[in-house]
């Protein structure tokens, strides 16, 4: 089992703390059973909290180095286009190839 995280830790002690609190005064219990049975549903209550709480996404060894190839190629795919004069804009660079194809076609229903 993983250890519990920070925020874990917090809520569940916060949840503990604030909802024995709430239950003693609303109770106006003053006998020894009474408190221990609050004392008992507040930390069922603070440890179904705790683990309630979302887990931080665990990052991989390979999920790092493909975010670093990603972030890699960005940055030099842009520069390698613009030297090249090309746009990398995916309608742009369709446009010229759809113009030679509607002439293509424009020629090719001419002729018959």
């Amino acid at each position: 089992m993983p250890r519990p995280t920070a925020a874990q830790l917090s809520y569940g002690s916060v949840t503990v703390v604030f909802s024995t609190l709430a239950m003693l005064l609303l109770s106006r219990t003053e006998s020894g059973i009474g408190i221990a049975v609050i004392g008992t549903a507040a930390l069922a209550l603070g440890l179904l909290v705790a683990v309630t709480v979302p887990l931080p996404a665990r990052r991989t060894a390979k999920a790092a180095r493909t975010r670093a190839a990603v972030s890699v190629h960005r940055d030099t795919v842009p520069a390698a286009a613009e030297s090249e004069g090309r746009t990398l804009d995916p309608v742009q660079s369709r446009i010229p190839a759809a113009r030679a194809a509607s002439e293509r076609v424009g020629e090719h229903s001419l002729r018959h």
